[in-house]
């Protein structure tokens, strides 16, 4: 897997270094101007957007930029006018030294689209710099014999303009004896010499002054002059002479200080003083020169470090002087060799730390590269590790752009750490890396997501207003406000139910408030939606169903249909004393409100006159004898009943039955108990008051008996199923009408009637008035006359 890789990052990086090669070479796109320097800052050098054809008005909104590799901006663009401007007075000595011609490079650079021209600047030289010698004073020891037309070297001047501005001439001051010779090196440079057209006479001058000038060729020229001190001496007819007159000799740049550069050799024919040689050098000083020769042996050193990108070549003359002061010289051309020192250099230009997720190939830096080495050394690679969705492209000469591969998801990853690596081709390679950090800004591409798609809470009846029921919860990958989600209740569709008077939600947190007491008998469950939005641009929502079930609270005691306790006068049942044990007395129906194991009724026997006569099912409340009946009973009871239900804690409730035990149900009138007044004694006052009482309470019991009868009849008339009629009754009916709530799952309702003839009585259970309803004993008949005496009806 790594060779892979490594043929990976090869391949991609040859393809690299094709296209930047290619590119290099396309100088016929370059924008050329040309000015002179020393110019003063402000001048207008060109307006680039008439050159490259934009509207002054583009310049500004494309955001164009002058980039130039240097510390100091030089030029500065005018990006309302289009105008290049100069910044600061340029030196042409300065930012070029000896190079010729002096250019300039610099790069405009356009955005929306992307584009980058080369521009080359040409500083021409002025003529702002006069002819120096680097002596003050030059000493020459010439011989008596030396022949006219005898050349003697002198030292050259140094001027730092080029072409024309630079040493054109050289002129001595006037004299019998000698004259300046100006000749060309190979390089263009002139240098002097002076030459013998008279001989010399040391009796008649041993010494001589000349002044020696050098002359520019600026308009007016500039000059620098020299003194030229000569020593006539005695004969001495043979010069030095060295073994070349050339020497070609290739250094390292980065050859250690005082290392052997070249040995210069030089003979001379004489013999003693004048034979003896002694080596200088003939251009510099030994400061600025770094090379130094010694005198003696005529060993070139080198003194001071050498730079490739500085100076590729120096020429030197060498000098061989013996002791008679003849000269003999030679020329050594040392070429600075290149070694790969310098690392390749990165220059951002254009930097965007923070990029939106799923935008398309976005531009994220744009840089450039150099390496000051040359060959090999200079040529570079540029490449980013293989694992990220960026790409490097080649845009103009060594310009990269580095751009999105596809669009970036911020929930994947929401930084990126890219390593810039620049690598030359020397040897040994040098890279330089460049570490940039990236941001992906988040846009609100997530909808918030709920933790369930549907939500159950449970919620007891009567609870407290405000009571917190529950919670729900969304979360959003999106960060920032686009993150921030508000919770709500959406619109209901039942339109029978009224939400907004029954919950609230927070639209914070989700958390969900019941604003009014809950109740399970008129509410059991109801369910509503809810939504989370959250607060990018635009916003982005989810919905989830919550349903709320209402549990049942044991909050409705038992209700007792039968007997009824709020009719005026007290039930009373009849029971004859011939009924077997078990016998059905009555029974209590009873209801409860709530549901489940809160609507659970048991029924027991709380008191009784006589324990142990009677007893009530626990189940269905049925009233039956316990024991067979015994003529010592008492012949009225009352028994209370008692309804629990089986919540927690349980709630009752209570009724009084009134139980008349009678022989039969022959008997026209029965006393009652609480009606049997004491007997006084008869006398004839009381037996008129007695039948005066009759009378008055038959007529009054008599059109009580009429108005019941109309009321039933029309009652019966209204309703398809009927009433009891009661002819000749002494006793009226009663009907119970039962809704079917609590433990009865229908309505009911049931008759009780009391009726009454000349002297038979029958008591009936009769079926429920509606025929498709279940009664426990229903159709059970007990018989002991032909007539009904008593009717009931129940469930």
């Amino acid at each position: 897997m790594q060779t892979a890789l490594a043929k990976s990052l090869q391949k991609r990086q040859v393809i690299f270094l094709a296209m930047l090669l290619f590119l290099w070479d396309v100088d016929s796109e370059a924008i050329r101007y040309s000015m002179p320097e020393e110019t003063e800052s402000g001048y207008s050098v060109a307006n680039l957007a008439k050159d490259l054809g934009l509207r002054v008005g583009e310049v500004a909104t494309r955001g164009a930029r002058i980039h130039h590799k240097g510390s100091k901006q030089l030029l500065q663009l005018n990006v309302k006018t289009g105008n290049l401007l100069l910044q600061e007075k340029l030196d042409r000595e300065v930012l070029c030294g000896a190079t010729e011609p002096c250019i300039l490079h610099f790069q405009l650079l356009l955005k929306n689209p992307m584009q980058l021209f080369q521009i080359d600047v040409q500083l021409t030289d002025v003529n702002d710099h006069s002819p120096e010698f680097l002596d003050r004073e030059m000493f020459l020891r010439i011989p008596e014999s030396a022949q006219p037309g005898t050349v003697f070297p002198l030292k050259s001047a140094q001027d730092l303009d080029m072409g024309s501005n630079s040493v054109q001439n050289y002129t001595i001051s006037p004299n019998s004896n000698f004259r300046v010779a100006t000749h060309n090196r190979g390089d263009g440079r002139k240098y002097p010499e002076l030459v013998l057209d008279k001989a010399l006479d040391r009796e008649e001058e041993s010494e001589l002054s000349l002044i020696l000038t050098a002359l520019d060729g600026g308009m007016p020229p500039r000059s620098g002059t020299v003194t030229v001190h000569i020593e006539v001496v005695d004969m001495n007819d043979n010069a030095p002479e060295f073994l070349q007159s050339l020497y070609e000799v290739q250094v390292p740049e980065n050859s250690p200080i005082n290392s052997l550069v070249l040995i210069v050799s030089a003979r001379d024919l004489d013999v003693g003083t004048y034979g003896r040689v002694n080596y200088s050098l003939l251009e510099g000083d030994e400061v600025s020169q770094p090379f130094v020769i010694d005198k003696l042996t005529g060993e070139i050193h080198l003194q001071r470090a050498l730079d490739f990108e500085a100076t590729q070549h120096y020429i030197i003359e060498i000098a061989a002087t013996d002791g008679g002061g003849l000269v003999g010289k030679c020329t050594v051309a040392i070429e600075v060799v290149d070694v790969n020192d310098n690392a390749p250099e990165l220059t951002m230009s254009t930097l965007s730390s923070s990029i939106p997720e799923n935008s398309l190939e976005s531009i994220v830096a744009i840089f450039s590269v150099s390496d000051p080495d040359s060959g090999d050394n200079g040529r570079m690679v540029c490449s980013i590790e293989n694992d990220l969705p960026f790409l490097l492209k080649p845009t103009f000469k060594n310009f990269y752009s580095l751009v999105t591969e596809r669009p970036l998801d911020r929930e994947s990853r929401a930084q990126y750490n890219i390593t810039i690596t620049v690598t030359d081709l020397g040897s040994p390679r040098l890279k330089t890396e460049h570490n940039i950090t990236i941001l992906v800004s988040d846009i609100n591409d997530n909808a918030p997501a709920f933790t369930q798609t549907t939500y159950r809470l449970l919620v007891r009846e009567n609870n407290s207003p405000a009571l917190k029921i529950g919670s729900i919860s969304a979360t959003d990958r999106d960060s920032g406000t686009n993150a921030q989600i508000t919770y709500s209740l959406l619109p209901n569709q039942d339109p029978h139910l009224p939400l907004a008077s029954l919950v609230s939600i927070n639209a914070d947190n989700g958390q969900l408030f019941a604003l009014r007491a809950l109740d399970f008998e008129a509410l059991q469950a109801f369910e509503f939606r809810v939504g989370a939005t959250d607060q990018g641009s635009p916003a982005l929502s989810s919905q989830a169903l919550v349903r709320v079930v209402v549990l049942d609270e044991n909050d409705n005691s038992p209700f007792v249909l039968y007997p009824m306790q709020n009719a005026s006068a007290p039930c009373t049942e009849l029971v004859p004393r011939a009924a077997e044990q078990g016998y059905l007395v009555t029974k209590v129906v009873a209801v409860d409100g709530d549901s489940g194991q809160n609507a659970w009724l048991s029924y027991q026997l709380l008191k009784a006159t006589e324990p142990g006569l009677f007893g009530v099912w626990a189940h269905n409340g049925e009233v039956r004898t316990a024991r067979l009946l015994s003529e010592r009973d008492a012949a009225r009871h009352r028994l209370v009943v008692l309804v629990n239900d089986n919540g927690e804690p349980p709630l009752s409730a209570s009724v009084t039955l009134h139980v008349l035990l009678v022989d039969g149900f022959s008997q026209p009138y029965l006393p009652l108990p609480e009606e049997a007044p004491e007997r006084a004694q008869e006398d004839s006052l009381t037996v008129y008051l007695v039948i005066a009482l009759a009378s008055v309470s038959s007529l009054f019991l008599f059109s009580v008996l009429v108005f019941v009868v109309v009321r039933l009849c029309r009652r019966r008339r209204a309703a398809p199923l009927g009433v009891c009629s009661m002819p000749e009754g002494h006793f009226p009916g009663h009907l119970v009408d039962v809704s079917g709530t609590g433990t009865l799952s229908q309505s009911y309702q049931y008759e009780v009637c009391l009726a009454g003839d000349s002297g038979t009585g029958e008591f009936k259970f009769l079926k429920p008035i509606f025929p498709n309803l279940l009664v426990p004993e229903a159709g059970r008949e007990v018989k002991e006359n032909s007539n009904c005496r008593n009717s009931f009806v129940f469930s």
